[in-house]
């Protein structure tokens, strides 16, 4: 295995190489030729941009399989089936044909894999089998397409899910595979050192059309896992999922919010995940730098669902599952659509223009979630302590009182006043509201199994468990969306101003959290300022505080300040008078920021 992995990743730097070549060779050709994708209003580049990259990452694969790959069937069938979307996607890139026109062109390849034999072996039912096969096929070839949003993203993504599958391969023994995985992951990252933000060179559909194409056949041919050998029904489903993550998030965010809001999905737009980041703070690179590293997770879990028992893998695919629900129903929230009185797009127009009438009714969402949380935490508690539920009597105490469990804690929550809050506020005190609605829905629930059941065979060590574990999750998925937020900057425009906050305490931080709430007001706070000697040096919010005696000036000038705004209500003449000179020595603009509350005649 070692000699194998050293061989792959020879071949893989030598098809990096080789990629690199092609794909400064066909920037130069697409230039000269006049194959440049122009901005436009609905896209995210800014200036024109050579197309054509595809073909760098196709010949790549091409050369580097008949140079480096030993001859295999299920190879050689996956790269005609992939030659067919290559040459379907060069002809859309020169004639724009239609998408009824490429969808043709998507059966034909997966009609090449599935006649081969290449099937998701889910139902065992063949017709219902080739069916789904080919609605991943197409499914997945498309997302890479709409994926190809942004410099760099697609080639990126696409290269983290086929070192996914290089392991597998590895893992599974599938050398001939393996090797093949190598030289096409060589080819997306030679093309993507040109890729890259900024882009000199975009794949165009000839490239992502053959990119996803193999991908979602690659997958197919690793769950065969060599010989036929089937590893169940979990790994079928979850491990490519797991892989191409990323293209099926954004592809189901975009389809929606776009059907919510009235959109044609097959239009373009500046909604996709990675423009919803941007939309947050984040710079191109490091929104693209975050969804590789999101994929990075994503692959990593797919292999650990590969290896591990049924019972773990269920219970680390749920907590995933709910954090993207989690992150999708954020970015959701996200504006990107412009509103304006023409916009035939506007939501209550829209197809499913129903569903905006209830999503003020975030209650719905919550229940939902909680009752998916309190399923994971009992079925994590009786894992912890009960070992493996696999074919034991521990999963018939589960599943029997499962029912029972989760209305009774639904309840308790209800009483409690676990839905009354809203999550952006969220505080300690709601902490204390949830753990006793935890501790009410754990304790009932406990009493409705003795009195139904007679607590026999139940643990009670799993009840304190589950009350522990509800509890964080409780309080975890309350805070998400403060996480979150956190976790990226704030927008910043062009006319945003650098400013310091007079005055480190209660009205300085209530000045930050409007700021930060409202970007409207365009002022980027950089740090605090006060008085106090005890306060230099120490953090709120993740500012620093800087001292106010005599150094005002040179914080002003290192730290680029452009306005003070002053929050502390007992601010004397005198210090005012200061201030204000070194404002105006240093052409930095005052304000005050004032909370009044006035008697209305």
């Amino acid at each position: 295995m070692q000699n194998l992995t050293l061989h792959a990743f020879l071949i893989l730097s030598v098809s990096v190489l080789l990629s690199a070549v092609l794909t400064y060779a066909v920037r130069a050709y697409a230039t000269r030729r006049g194959f440049v994708a122009a901005p436009k209003s609905d896209r995210w580049h800014d200036r024109p941009t050579a197309m054509l990259g595809g073909v760098a990452i196709y010949a790549t694969t091409v050369i580097g399989y008949f140079l480096f790959v030993p001859y295999s069937r299920e190879t050689l069938i996956l790269l005609a089936g992939g030659t067919i979307l290559f040459f379907v996607g060069l002809v859309d890139d020169i004639f724009n044909i239609r998408p009824y026109q490429k969808l043709l062109g998507q059966l034909f390849g997966a009609a090449v894999l599935i006649g081969s034999g290449l099937t998701m072996p889910i139902t065992g039912n063949e017709i219902i089998d080739i069916w789904i096969t080919g609605l991943w096929i197409i499914g997945i070839t498309n997302a890479v397409n709409l994926l190809d949003n942004m410099d760099g993203l697609a080639a990126g993504i696409a290269a983290i899910g086929g070192i996914g599958l290089a392991a597998g391969f590895l893992t599974s023994g599938q050398g001939n595979e393996l090797l093949l995985a190598a030289v096409f992951v060589g080819g997306l990252i030679g093309f993507l050192i040109f890729n890259f933000n900024p882009a000199s060179i975009f794949m165009g559909d000839c490239g992502s059309m053959f990119v996803g194409f193999i991908l979602s056949g690659a997958v197919l041919i690793n769950q065969s896992g060599g010989g036929g050998r089937s590893r169940g029904i979990l790994p079928i489903l979850a491990v490519p999922a797991l892989i191409l993550i990323v293209p099926i998030f954004d592809t189901t965010l975009v389809t929606l919010v776009r059907k919510i809001w009235g959109r044609k999905v097959s239009q373009g737009g500046r909604d996709h995940t990675s423009h919803r980041l941007v939309a947050l703070g984040l710079t191109e690179r490091s929104a693209v730098l975050m969804l590789y590293a999101f994929a990075a997770v994503a692959g990593s879990i797919s292999i650990a669902v590969a290896h591990l028992a049924l019972s773990e893998s269920l219970a680390l695919i749920a907590v995933f599952s709910i954090l993207l629900v989690i992150i999708g129903v954020f970015l959701s929230k996200v504006k990107v659509y412009e509103s304006t009185g023409s916009d035939t797009s506007a939501p209550e127009k829209a197809v499913f223009g129903f569903i905006i009438n209830f999503s003020h009714k975030r209650r719905i969402f919550e229940i939902f979630l909680d009752a998916a949380l309190i399923t994971l935490s009992l079925y994590t508690a009786f894992l912890l302590v009960l070992g493996s539920l696999e074919n034991s009597e521990a999963w018939d105490l589960f599943v029997k009182c499962l029912p029972l469990v989760i209305p009774i804690k639904l309840a308790a929550f209800l009483v409690a006043g676990v839905y009354r809050g809203l999550w952006k506020y969220t505080s300690i005190r709601d902490f204390v509201t949830y753990a006793k609605g935890v501790a009410l829905g754990s304790g009932l629930s406990v009493i409705a199994i003795l009195l139904l059941y007679r607590f026999q065979y139940y643990s009670r060590t799993v009840f304190v468990v589950d009350a522990l574990l509800l509890l964080f999750a409780v309080i975890g998925s309350r805070m998400m969306f403060r996480l979150i937020r956190s976790a990226i900057p704030l927008p910043k425009t062009a006319e945003s101003r650098r400013i310091l906050i007079y005055g480190a305490g209660d009205g300085g931080e209530m000045v930050l959290r409007e700021l930060r709430n409202n970007p409207e007001w365009n002022l980027t706070p950089i740090g605090f300022v006060d008085d106090d000697p005890h306060k230099a040096g120490r953090v709120i919010h993740g500012l620093t505080v800087f001292t106010g005696n005599g150094s005002l000036g040179s914080v002003c000038q290192e730290k680029d300040i452009q306005e003070i705004v002053i929050s502390a209500r007992n601010f004397d003449g005198e210090k005012l008078r200061k201030v204000r000179e070194i404002c105006v020595e240093n052409n930095i603009a005052i304000r005050r920021a004032l909370l009044k509350i006035e008697t209305l005649e």
